[in-house]
């Protein structure tokens, strides 16, 4: 099979095309697992984390990609319920142990076996991939392949970011407040119907009762508590943050930021529930994502668009 495979890690500045086109021996399924011909792969955030060295793969060579959407090529002999044809999609969860205090309780997210898709595991900027079968979902008729595969982790974690904040009402019923550095953002933001836009240090025109944070910076964390009404709670959305503006942390005034029982509470992963739940929701409004298409020979221009936020919408390479 051919895919595109990071051998080093490293700064994308200093290397902008840091993925090889390779060919590959085709993964074989073990009893529990399918193989599955991949569609379109997602291009995340998480994949400069990985690439860059902020959360790196345990080994390499690793064929990143863990927004993964294909069809099953063969079921090894101990899977149910999934059959040659069948289209599926992959999420950043790979496996998790199944056996722990934290999955026993439903939250695999924090399992200490989790393993996570294109990191400690081959992923979908490939041809072909291999997955346990419990961590395939099926994807809804609504969407293509190419919709679909944001959903599986900017959908997925949002929907658990949403679930953290803790929120008693969703929108229309609670209104929105946008937080970015762009203006044609800002711009982009008002036209999907938020209240309000501005900037990441700017004051909102009212105290807001949660926050996601989704950026890869440090500064709007202190924007963002100083947004907080009392008792308010900030969910940081990020597998890693970026070391670039981290002394902004220095200003942080306890008086001015945490005080008066305000919360910060960080999203690690998501679980198979998150990913379920969510494309079930997705098909049900339905949502329309934003797609940027690239060809997987395309992959190291996908990551540099996305660094250097070229382009809008997500990014999502074709396969096959």
């Amino acid at each position: 099979m051919h895919a595109m495979i990071l051998k080093s890690i490293g700064s994308l500045s200093k290397n902008p095309a840091p993925l090889e086109w390779s060919e590959q021996p085709d993964p074989v399924a073990k009893t529990n697992e399918v193989l599955i011909r991949v569609k379109a792969c997602g291009v995340c955030h998480t994949e400069l984390d990985e690439i860059e060295g902020r959360t790196p793969p345990p080994q390499l060579p690793v064929i990143l990609g863990h927004q993964v959407v294909g069809r099953v090529e063969l079921a090894g002999t101990d899977v149910k319920g999934l059959e040659p044809g069948d289209r599926v999609g992959v999420a950043w969860i790979y496996s998790a142990c199944g056996k722990c205090q934290y999955c026993n309780r439903g939250e695999e997210n924090l399992c200490p076996n989790f393993l996570a898709t294109g990191r400690d595991r081959n992923g979908g900027y490939a041809e072909l991939m291999s997955v346990p079968a419990a961590y395939c979902y099926p994807i809804p008729d609504q969407f293509t392949d190419t919709q679909a595969a944001p959903l599986l982790c900017a959908g997925a974690v949002g929907y658990r970011s949403l679930q953290l904040a803790d929120l008693q009402n969703r929108f229309p019923d609670t209104k929105i407040y946008v937080f970015a550095r762009d203006e044609k953002e800002q711009v982009f933001a008002r036209d999907l119907g938020a209240a309000w836009a501005g900037s990441s240090m700017e004051q909102a025109p009212e105290r807001l009762h949660a926050i996601i944070d989704t950026t890869p910076a440090w500064t709007p964390i202190l924007g963002a508590l100083e947004n907080l009404e009392p008792g308010g709670r900030l969910v940081i959305n990020a597998i890693r943050k970026e070391g670039g503006d981290q002394n902004a942390l220095m200003d942080l005034d306890y008086p001015r930021h945490l005080w008066m029982e305000k919360e910060i509470k960080s999203v690690a992963n998501v679980t198979g529930n998150d990913v379920r739940e969510f494309l079930e929701l997705a098909a049900d409004i339905p949502l329309q994502p934003e797609v940027q298409e690239y060809q997987l020979k395309e992959a190291n221009q996908a990551l540099l668009d996305m660094k250097n936020k070229h382009i809008r919408g997500a990014k999502v390479l074709l396969i096959g």
